[in-house]
Parts: structure tokens; C-alpha cells; sequence
């Protein structure tokens, strides 16, 4: 028997007004398998995303996740969404918590855990984005890399089976890049399933199982990492990545 994939998005539609964003988007990601989604700005990666947990409500389509369809008006969106992780660009940390109450106050809060539980579970998180010294600090305390590791460490501590990212590492500065990558490289070894819209083709090629390039509301192409990136069928592929893999090239206007 084949296993039911972790999400199944089809023939989904988005719009804002009169502005079609999302055209018709079919998706369906595995249990354990890592997809990211690249593309210039303006092409509805992030709405894709933000679609899959009906931070966006779509305006036509279905978006199956773990079973559950959350486009059906009577889903507990609510309940369904306890097992959906996502890190935002920004860190959307309480500035006024610690780290440590910045991850226990949703797992006690929502899934009722007692305070002593809820630690435990915030400082074991912590300790795989390598920041268990800093539980007693504030937000402001930290630089932007350490915060988005403990957005991270905040949504593990929910015990999702489904990781979004959305460009989690382009507010940060380039020497702060690395740490994050290196926790989402971890995730993914750990089999956990990771739906990621990055600009990081490096990562993209080394970590996800397949890539969708995204353009116009479409999905251009997909296919295994080192065959969209590394040797693309679509032109707008090519033109795409001949712009954002070429180091002459300034600015990232396209990513």
C-alpha cells in the first residue's frame, strides 16, 4: 500500500482583487521528502506556502495536509494546523519573552502541556540549533541568525510533521546564513518532510529531493535538484538561474 503524501495541493487558485497570483497549482509532497520552491519575486512562492496552511485562504483548489483537507469549511484548521511548523523571513519573536518562554508559551498554551514538560521539550529544541545557553536571553539580546535558530527550535517544540520555510534566511546577513542552513540541513537528515521557498541554490541543490521553479503563478518546471538546477529544461529556468548563479550579477533582483 503507498503511503499518503504529507500535503496534496491541486488546481489551486489565489487572488488578491483583481491581481491572480497562484494559477492553477498542483503540488503533493511525501512524508520525509524535502521540496524547495524557487523563483524571481512576484512569482507566488510565498503565498503557495502560505496557502498550505491557510494563512492565506486560496480563492479556488484543495490543500490536503496529513490527511486532513483544509479547504473543507468544516476542518478544525485549528487542530490541523498544531502539526504545521513554519518560519517566517522575520523571526515573529515575542520581544518581551525570554527564549525559553518564547517556546513554551504556545506548547503550554495550545497543546496544554505542564510547565516543568514544556522546558524540558523548549531546552532539548534549543540544544539542536545549538543555542541551549541561551534560554535566559531576550530576543534583542540575540543577533538575527541566533533568532531565526530559536523560531526554529519554537516551531520543532510543537512536534510538527511538517516543516514551511519562507525564505528564512533573507533577512539575514550573509556571515549569519550559514548557522541556519546548517539546523534546516540537520531537519531534513532527520527525516522530517520540508516544504522551503529559498534563494539559496547552493542549499537547494545539495539538500532538497526535487525543486519547483515558480513563475507567473505556475510551476515552470520540477524535477530532482541537480536536474532543474544544475542542467534546466525551461528557458525561463535558464534565464532565471543564469541570473542568480552568476556572481557578476548584483543584487538578487530576480530572487
Amino acid at each position: 500500500m503507498t503511503e499518503q503524501p504529507m500535503v496534496v495541493v491541486s488546481q489551486l487558485h489565489k487572488s488578491f482583487g483583481p491581481l491572480e497570483v497562484l494559477k492553477g497549482i498542483d503540488l503533493s509532497v511525501a512524508r520525509g521528502e524535502v521540496v524547495c520552491v524557487i523563483g524571481p519575486s512576484g512569482s507566488g512562492k510565498s503565498t503557495l506556502l502560505r496557502c498550505v496552511n491557510l494563512l492565506e485562504e486560496p480563492s479556488a483548489g484543495t490543500v490536503v495536509v496529513n490527511g486532513v483537507e483544509l479547504t473543507d469549511e468544516d476542518c478544525d484548521l485549528d487542530g490541523a494546523r498544531i502539526k504545521i511548523g513554519m518560519v517566517f523571513q522575520s523571526f515573529n519573536l515575542f520581544s518581551h519573552l525570554s527564549v525559553l518562554d518564547n517556546l513554551t508559551v504556545a506548547q503550554r498554551k495550545v497543546l496544554k502541556r505542564g510547565k516543568a514538560e514544556a522546558e524540558r521539550i523548549a531546552h532539548e529544541n534549543l540544544e539542536r540549533v545549538g543555542l541551549s545557553e541561551k534560554a535566559t536571553s531576550m530576543p534583542a539580546q540575540l543577533s538575527g541568525g541566533q533568532q531565526q535558530r530559536v523560531a526554529i527550535a519554537r516551531a520543532l517544540s510543537m512536534n510538527p510533521e511538517l516543516m514551511l520555510f519562507d525564505e528564512p534566511t533573507s533577512a539575514l546577513d550573509p556571515e549569519l546564513v550559514g548557522d541556519v542552513l546548517g539546523v534546516m540541513r540537520q531537519l531534513a537528515d532527520e527525516g522530517m518532510t520540508m516544504l522551503v521557498v529559498t534563494h539559496e541554490m547552493q542549499f537547494a541543490r545539495e539538500v532538497a529531493d526535487r525543486v519547483l521553479f515558480m513563475d507567473d503563478g505556475h510551476v515552470v518546471e520540477e524535477g530532482p535538484a541537480e536536474q532543474v538546477i544544475g542542467n534546466p529544461r525551461q528557458e525561463r529556468t535558464q534565464t532565471f538561474l543564469a541570473r542568480v548563479l552568476d556572481p557578476t550579477h548584483q543584487g538578487r533582483s530576480e530572487a
